[in-house]
């Protein structure tokens, strides 16, 4: 094919689109001629070869958004809009026309009774690539650092007004009668409950009482895994909260023999370091890594402020961390019944301001949230940016303390208590009561959040959140690729394009399984069947002849064994201090052992990690193999 594709591998973009359109074409039968088949396949060809793959990550996911909107009733599809030719007397794509025809009337509103079936299909062949995770331009990154600093220059215009606020509360003698349901636009009132709310949830809670550790990423120092355990810079701000002898070191034998280190030990308040990382075809994700001193006691206060939270009798309904299940059946009921909606606000880690949390939260919690918190960052240019968030995406506390915070905003807020109880938050995704959903988008902005409302589903019948796509009930969120496939074995390629077939076939899309199936076996052989039950990447049917074959019987476990692939990260030994390894294994050694490998869309781990733990074993990230083992299911 002579189509200009970023991709000249043996599995190429334009064969995975076009099976995914057979499939649809079968799924449809009569709905497509011959002819249009033909034309359909013609003009995506004509696309790509005009476009490139922005037509499958660009063009393609504008048409899916437009789609989405008009299911929600903001507006009325439009294909012109959209950069595609349009049927005849008719607003509807001519592309897929005869799918768009079975959802939508001919002026762009949806029907009275569409075709949910066809939701699912239009969605999947739009929103197949738009997660594909292509190499970024420099323009890409300029743009995200830009948009970085223009947030937060934007943030001084809310600060003033946070500052009011926190002044007029804090001027209020305490005998002060609250109001038990304020009115939304009373914005002080909303502050002052919220204040109130948010000392209760804390009122017992040990910011001291906590297990500090390291993150699996970088860190701003520069530390290496084993690294991380020997101190060289502690920041004076953090030990004003977290005392050296207690938080930093086993005990007080560890701070004797180390009091030579100790003694040139440095106290900078050290920065935190901008990085670009991979996310999509759209461009990179901004994250921020903490100092090595920093992020100890940050993930330590997160993860003890997360276990509180989802131990709390006033949050454990109503915030969640570790389970999403939650926020994606609210969405299912919500795109049923239109009784809920989804709100996503938009960059919402970064717009959580130090003032915010300052005005909200107790005083006895924000000293300490206060005291582990970076005050700058160092921009890929080398320029210091002074940050006025509480906290970027890459400080472990940014999570807790956005979903804490526009839970007590909303709860604060909600008129009643049915509208307090239908709340639910995960991170930046938000369900609430449909009918409470305009005052809580105006609310949020009035504390300096931002409210994504192009995703934000407040009528009609379609809601998204946690990954989850709904319209009427029924799930129709798309397979989405992201890992880029290569002709060269790669662990990572190899699991995730495995998960992406089965995910495929399982939504009846046989012929694009087959396509990566063939491919998969092609370049790595034998891949085991999931009726296999081997914990390893597996397809979900595999014939007889490319099985693995090769099996012996495991007399010590009296068990029937095959030799496959797995995924394995070479273990690193490094024999460090004997204080350091026993600080590690204060710190690390009560985890309980975790999966090793990426889990897949599938949701499938691959291999379980059930050595015993030891302080000199470290594995280092992205350094994933593909390796034959004997394993039995």
């Amino acid at each position: 094919m002579d189509y200009h594709m970023a991709s000249k591998n043996s599995l190429d973009e334009f064969e995975i689109i076009a099976a995914s359109l057979h499939d649809v074409f079968v799924m449809f039968g009569d709905a497509f001629s011959i002819r249009q088949r033909k034309n359909t396949l013609n003009k995506v060809l004509k696309r790509c070869r005009a476009e490139g793959l922005g037509f499958l990550t660009k063009s393609l996911p504008k048409l899916g958004k437009a789609f989405d909107k008009a299911l929600t009733g903001y507006t009325k599809l439009n294909a012109m809009d959209c950069r595609f030719e349009s049927a005849e007397n008719s607003q509807l794509p001519r592309f897929l026309g005869e799918l768009f025809s079975l959802v939508c009337q001919p002026d762009g509103s949806i029907l009275p009774h569409p075709n949910i079936k066809a939701v699912g299909a239009i969605r999947q062949i739009c929103y197949l690539f738009y997660k594909y995770e292509l190499p970024y331009s420099t323009e890409q990154e300029n743009t995200v650092v830009s948009q970085f600093v223009k947030t937060e220059d934007e943030l001084s215009n809310v600060e003033g007004t946070l500052e009011s606020i926190r002044g007029v509360l804090d001027s209020m003698p305490s005998t002060v009668r609250r109001k038990r349901n304020p009115p939304p636009s009373d914005i002080i009132n909303i502050a002052r409950e919220a204040r109130t709310l948010l000392s209760r949830v804390f009122s017992s809670f040990d910011p001291l009482d906590i297990t500090p550790r390291h993150g699996p990423g970088a860190v701003a120092t520069g530390q290496r895994l084993w690294n991380k355990f020997r101190w060289t810079n502690v920041s004076r701000k953090i030990t004003q909260r977290y005392p050296l002898d207690a938080y930093y070191y086993a005990s007080a034998g560890h701070v004797c023999d180390c009091l030579d280190d100790l003694i040139h030990l440095a106290d900078e308040d050290l920065p935190a370091r901008v990085i670009l990382v991979p996310k999509d075809s759209r461009g990179p994700r901004l994250i921020s890594c903490e100092p090595v001193d920093y992020q100890w006691i940050q993930q330590g206060l997160g993860a003890a402020i997360v276990d509180w939270l989802e131990r709390s009798p006033l949050t454990k309904w109503n915030i969640h961390f570790t389970d999403q299940v939650p926020n994606q059946c609210g969405a299912l009921l919500g795109s049923k019944t239109g009784t809920y909606a989804t709100l996503d606000l938009k960059e919402a880690s970064d717009r959580v301001t130090l003032s915010l949390v300052r005005l909200l939260f107790p005083a006895h919690i924000y000293e300490y949230l206060e005291a582990c918190r970076t005050s700058a960052t160092v921009l890929p240019n080398g320029s210091v940016l002074k940050l006025r968030k509480f906290a970027p995406m890459g400080s472990s506390l940014c999570f807790p303390i956005l979903a804490l915070t526009i839970w007590a905003i909303l709860t604060s807020a909600a008129p009643d208590e049915e509208t307090r109880e239908g709340l639910l938050v995960y991170g930046d995704d938000v369900i609430v009561r449909t009918a409470f959903a305009e005052d809580a988008m105006s609310i949020l902005e009035s504390f300096g959040l931002l409210v994504n409302r192009d995703k934000s589903c407040t009528s009609g019948f379609f809601r998204e959140s946690c990954g989850t796509d709904a319209f009427q009930g029924v799930n129709v969120t798309p397979v989405r690729l992201r890992t880029v496939w290569t002709s060269s074995q790669s662990p990572g390629a190899y699991a995730s394009w495995i998960a992406y077939a089965n995910s495929l076939r399982r939504r009846q899309y046989f012929a694009t399984y087959e396509l990566i199936a063939r491919n998969l076996i092609r370049l790595y052989g034998e891949i085991p069947a999931t009726d296999m039950a081997l914990p390893c990447p597996s397809l979900d049917e595999v014939p007889d002849n490319q099985r693995p074959h090769k099996t012996r019987i495991n007399h010590f476990l009296q068990k029937k064994e095959w030799r496959v692939r797995v995924i394995r990260s070479p273990v690193v030994i490094k024999t460090i201090s004997g204080w350091s390894m026993l600080l590690r294994s204060f710190t690390e050694g009560h985890r309980l052992p975790s999966w090793s490998g990426n889990r897949g869309a599938n949701g499938e781990g691959f291999e379980s990690s059930l050595q015993a733990f030891s302080a000199s074993r470290y594995t280092r990230r992205d350094t994933a193999r593909l390796a034959y083992r004997w394993v039995s299911p």
